[in-house]
C-alpha cells in the first residue's frame, strides 16, 4: 500500500507533516477524521468507563479543536515551517489548556477550568498543533493501572498508567501522539503495555509549569506515538518550552535537538541481571531477549555487567508520598471525593512526613544517581537495555479498590521508578506480542544524564529492524456489551 493509501490516523507524524506541507491532506480534514474515530472506536468520555471500551478521553472541545484546525491550515497557506502545524496532540488532563477542564481524572477537581496555557501547550500550540482532547490519567497520576480505560489490544486489560488513557488513544489510532507525565513510569509503563514508544527526556529538559504535579523531584513530560521518530519530532519543541521558574538549576539549556542517523556497529549496550528479576513474565523476558539479539544482529557490543545499588522502595515512596501529600494538602475538604486506593495512598490532610526523614532519602537518591552516572561513564555505555514494565497489562477492574498498591512496590514499576529517581533519559518501545498473552510487551533503553538525542537515534535505529506491532481495529463497538476476547493483529 503506498503512504498515500493509509488512511491518515493510521500514519505516523513525520508521514502525517509530509502529507500537509504538500496540502495531500487539510489539517481541517485530518480533525475531522480525528473526531469521527473517537466517536467510533472510545465513545463519549466517561468518568468510570465501561467493560468494553476504551474510554480513553477524559474531555473532548470539538469546536476548540475544528478552529484551531483551520487556523492551522491559513498557517501551512502561508509556509509554515514547523512540521507539528496541523498535527493533532493529546494532552493528559494533567496538562493546561486556557479555557478549558483540567481535572486530572478525579472529582476532587470536578469543574475546575484552566485559567492559563502549561509550558508544553504553549510550545505546542506555537508550533501550530492542535488540540485533540485531554486523555484519561490515573486520578491524579497516584498510580499505574488507569482502571476507567480499557487496552485496545484486550478490553478486559489494564492500559496501563498513569498515562493510560494518552496510550490507549495512540495504540488504537485515535491519536498520531500525545503527552504525558512520568513519576515512576507513567510515560514508559502504559507504552509497554499498549505496544506503542514513548521517550522520558532527562529531568528538566521540559518545563513542567502550568502542570499538576504528582511529585516535583520525580515528574517528567513526555511524548508517546508509534515510533519513535514521532516522539523525537514532538520532544524538539517541548524541550524549548520556557521554564517560568527553576528551582533546581536545570532549565535553560538548548532544545534537544534532532538525532542523527546512527548506525549501531560498535556501540556498547549494557545488560544487567536486573532483567532476570523473579517477577519478569516470561513473555516480558522473551521480549527482551529478542530485542537483545536484534541489537547483537546489527552489530552491537552487548556487555553484561553488575549494576550499582537501586534506591530501596522505602526511600523513593517517602520522597513521593512527602511531595505529592504538600500539594493534596490543599484538597483536606475534599478527602471524599477521591477513589479510595488514592485516598489511602495520597492522604490529604494526613500530617507531613518528617523533614529529616525526606532529606535523608534525597541524600541517597543522590548517591545513588552518583553510582549510576560512573557506572555510564566508566564503562564507555551507550545505552543500557531492559524490560520496561515486569508484566504485561494486568486485568482492569480494581485498580482503584482500598488496598490496591501503589509506588516503589508495584511490578508495573521496578525497572522504570530508577530512572525517575536518577532522571536519566529512557526510550521505551515495543518488543512485539507475548506468544502466551498475546499482549504486547516492551523495552527500554536508557542513557546517561544529557544523551538524549544520542539514545533516541539508537533507539530510532533499532526499531527500523524491529518495529511496532501493528494493531487492527477490530469494529467492536464503545459499549459493555462489546468487549472483544482479544484484538490480535
Amino acid at each position: 500500500m503506498a503512504d498515500n493509501d493509509v488512511p491518515p490516523l493510521d500514519a505516523g507524524l513525520n508521514d502525517l507533516a509530509r502529507r500537509l506541507h504538500s496540502r495531500e491532506l487539510t489539517a481541517t480534514g485530518l480533525a475531522t477524521a480525528l473526531l469521527d474515530r473517537i466517536a467510533e472506536r472510545s465513545g463519549a468520555p466517561t468518568f468510570d468507563g465501561a467493560p468494553g471500551a476504551i474510554n480513553a478521553w477524559a474531555h473532548l472541545d470539538a469546536d476548540t479543536t475544528r478552529r484551531q484546525a483551520a487556523a492551522a491550515d491559513r498557517r501551512l497557506a502561508s509556509g509554515a515551517e514547523s512540521p507539528l502545524c496541523g498535527i493533532p496532540i493529546a494532552l493528559k488532563d494533567l496538562f493546561a489548556v486556557a479555557g478549558l477542564p483540567l481535572t486530572a481524572s478525579s472529582r476532587v477537581l470536578e469543574g475546575n477550568v484552566a485559567d492559563a496555557d502549561s509550558a508544553v501547550w504553549t510550545a505546542l500550540s506555537g508550533a501550530g498543533a492542535v488540540y485533540a482532547g485531554h486523555t484519561h490519567t490515573h486520578e491524579f497520576a497516584a498510580g499505574g493501572t488507569t482502571d476507567q480505560v480499557g487496552n485496545p489490544w484486550h478490553l478486559a486489560h489494564s492500559a496501563g498508567g498513569s498515562s493510560g488513557g494518552w496510550a490507549a488513544a495512540v495504540a488504537a489510532g485515535m491519536a498520531p501522539v500525545a503527552l504525558g507525565t512520568d513519576t515512576a513510569g507513567s510515560v514508559r509503563i502504559p507504552a509497554a503495555l499498549c505496544g506503542v514508544s514513548a521517550f522520558k527526556p532527562t529531568f528538566g529538559r521540559v518545563s513542567m509549569d502550568g502542570t499538576i504535579p504528582l511529585a516535583q523531584t520525580l515528574d517528567h513530560a513526555g511524548p508517546i506515538a508509534r515510533t519513535l521518530a514521532d516522539c523525537a519530532v514532538v520532544l524538539q519543541a517541548l524541550s524549548a518550552a520556557p521554564a517560568a521558574r527553576d528551582p533546581w538549576g536545570v532549565f535553560g539549556r538548548p532544545a534537544i535537538p534532532a538525532p542523527e542517523r546512527l548506525a549501531l556497529s560498535g556501540l556498547r549496550i549494557a545488560t544487567t541481571a536486573r532483567a532476570d528479576r523473579p517477577e519478569v513474565d516470561a513473555d516480558v523476558h522473551d521480549g527482551y531477549l529478542r530485542m537483545r539479539e536484534v541489537l547483537r544482529s546489527l552489530g552491537a557490543e552487548i556487555v553484561e555487567l553488575p549494576a550499582p545499588d537501586d534506591l530501596p522502595a522505602a526511600d523513593y515512596d517517602t520522597i513521593l508520598l512527602a511531595e505529592a501529600r504538600s500539594h493534596h494538602a490543599r484538597y483536606r475538604d475534599r478527602a471524599d471525593r477521591y477513589r479510595p486506593s488514592v485516598r489511602a495512598f495520597i492522604a490529604p490532610g494526613a500530617a507531613p512526613l518528617p523533614v529529616d526523614a525526606y532529606l535523608r532519602a534525597q541524600a541517597r537518591r543522590r548517591a545513588v544517581t552518583a553510582a549510576w552516572d560512573a557506572w555510564f561513564r566508566a564503562h564507555r555505555i551507550d545505552a543500557l537495555l531492559e524490560p520496561t514494565s515486569a508484566i504485561t497489562a494486568p486485568l482492569r477492574g480494581h485498580g482503584y479498590d482500598a488496598g490496591e498498591r501503589a509506588g516503589g512496590t508495584d511490578p508495573l514499576a521496578v525497572f522504570t521508578a530508577t530512572w525517575n529517581v536518577t532522571g536519566f533519559p529512557v526510550a521505551a518501545l515495543p518488543a512485539g506480542l507475548g506468544t502466551r498473552s498475546g499482549l504486547p510487551v516492551g523495552v527500554s533503553l536508557i542513557g546517561a544524564p544529557d544523551t538524549d538525542a544520542h539514545l533516541l537515534a539508537v533507539g530510532i535505529a533499532l526499531q527500523e529492524s524491529a518495529p511496532p506491532p501493528q494493531f487492527v481495529w477490530n469494529g467492536a463497538a464503545a459499549d459493555p456489551a462489546a468487549a472483544p476476547e482479544r484484538n490480535d493483529p
